[in-house]
Parts: C-alpha cells; sequence; structure tokens
C-alpha cells in the first residue's frame, strides 16, 4: 500500500503500518502513535454477508456531498479496486493540519480531493473511473503486488474496510461496495484508533460476530497509517 500511497501524491512523512496483534500491548508498542487510520482486509464470512445486508436494509444509500460531510466517501465502480478505494478512504479522511503537509497540492490525491468534495457519490464514483492517474497508479501496484492483481471475473470473498475519525469526532467505517459510510460512535477525545474504545467500536465487532455465530477464529489482516520512523515498510 505504501508503493501505491507514494504514486497518487503521499508525502514520505506518513506510511502505512503492518500490525500484528489489537491487543498485545508488547506489539501495539511497536506502532508510532498516533494511528490516523486502519486499513482491514477481512474475509466474507456468512455471518458478516449477513450483517451486511441486515444493515443495509435499514440504511438510505447515502447521497452526502459538500465541505460539511464528516467524511468523504467513495462508491465502488472498479472491479477489484477495493484494496486502493480502501486506500483513499484513509487518505483523504486525514485531519485537516496533517492533510496540510501529507498532500501537496498539484498531487493525484489532492485532484481527486477538490473534485471529489462538491460531487454526489454517483459523480465521486465517475471521477475515479475517468481518472487516468488513479488507474495507472492502481495498476502500477497491482503489478508489484502491492494491491491484488486480479481477473474481474474472479470472486475473492476478501474485502477492504478503512476506519477513519470523521471531522466530528466519529469512528466511520468506510467500504466502496456498501450503501453509504458507517457512523460507529463517538471517539473520546485523543482516542487512537488503535485505543481500545475505538477497537471495540470497529474491528472488535467483526470478531465478536464471528466468536458468536461459530465461524471460529476470524483471521484477517491490518495496516495503521501513521507518521513514519526508520526502516519504515507497511
Amino acid at each position: 500500500m505504501n508503493d501505491l500511497a507514494a504514486a497518487l501524491g503521499l508525502a514520505p512523512t506518513l506510511t502505512f503500518h503492518d500490525i500484528y496483534s489489537l491487543t498485545d500491548p508488547s506489539l501495539l508498542a511497536l506502532v508510532p502513535r498516533p494511528t490516523l487510520a486502519l486499513l482491514a482486509i477481512i474475509p466474507m464470512t456468512p455471518a458478516w454477508r449477513a450483517l451486511r445486508a441486515t444493515e443495509d436494509a435499514v440504511h438510505p444509500t447515502y447521497a452526502g456531498c459538500g465541505p460539511s460531510e464528516p467524511v468523504l466517501w467513495f462508491r465502488q465502480t472498479i472491479g477489484h479496486a477495493c484494496g486502493s478505494i480502501g486506500l483513499l478512504h484513509c487518505l483523504l479522511n486525514l485531519p485537516a493540519d496533517t492533510a496540510a503537509t501529507a498532500i501537496p497540492p498539484h498531487t493525484t490525491l489532492a485532484s481527486l480531493r477538490h473534485a471529489a468534495i462538491p460531487a454526489r457519490p454517483a459523480e465521486r464514483a465517475q471521477i475515479l473511473y475517468d481518472s487516468d492517474a488513479f488507474e495507472v497508479a492502481h495498476m502500477a501496484a497491482a503489478r508489484r503486488g502491492d494491491t491484488a492483481a486480479l481477473d474481474p471475473s474472479v470472486e475473492t470473498g476478501m474485502h477492504f474496510v478503512a476506519f477513519v475519525r470523521g471531522r466530528d469526532g466519529h469512528l466511520w467505517e468506510m467500504e466502496g461496495g456498501r450503501k453509504g459510510p458507517l457512523d460507529r460512535g463517538m471517539l473520546g477525545d485523543g482516542e487512537d484508533l488503535l485505543g481500545a474504545e475505538a477497537v471495540g467500536m470497529g474491528l472488535g465487532r467483526y470478531m465478536r460476530l464471528a466468536e458468536e455465530a461459530g465461524d471460529g477464529e476470524l483471521r484477517f489482516s491490518v495496516l495503521a497509517l501513521t507518521a513514519a520512523t526508520a526502516g519504515s515498510d507497511g
């Protein structure tokens, strides 16, 4: 993901780190803080599929736009680009003070953000679809193995889900294949996205769901977006 982020224009001051545990203090201590966003790769279990269907049935299709939105969400219409969409959800929902230096002007990220903010979700999806710079970066990353390079006819069974702090202080779950962004509740002041509260409201829900449904241990991967350190390679 770091290659793709760099190709889209993210400054080297931020990077994605692999997360090896959500609960082990010694392993969490290896991750620079604060954590600005999480990007999880989660398998589509029967229990999660049922939960998604239940949630989506009661949520209206998202139609938000404009600078007052708490988060910037993209509907996915490009086949097997869920990793790249998840990356955009992490990078384009950075705190304003961080984004000011991490996303330089005239980069692909800056251009996409500028075009997307006033656009409705369908228009945003078209902006991504029509972006040659986004397509080139996505395909180059796929060839390097930075995102899955798959035939569009192949069903992977894996989904990339981003977790970000919105401008309203809430934890938002972001996935382009849903009906819109999902508000998971208010975070405490200074609460880190790898903190116990945020994990419990986000990824912890899926871990509990898998356990209650008898799906066994839920195996997933997580990347954390943080400040870069020497030797970072997430």
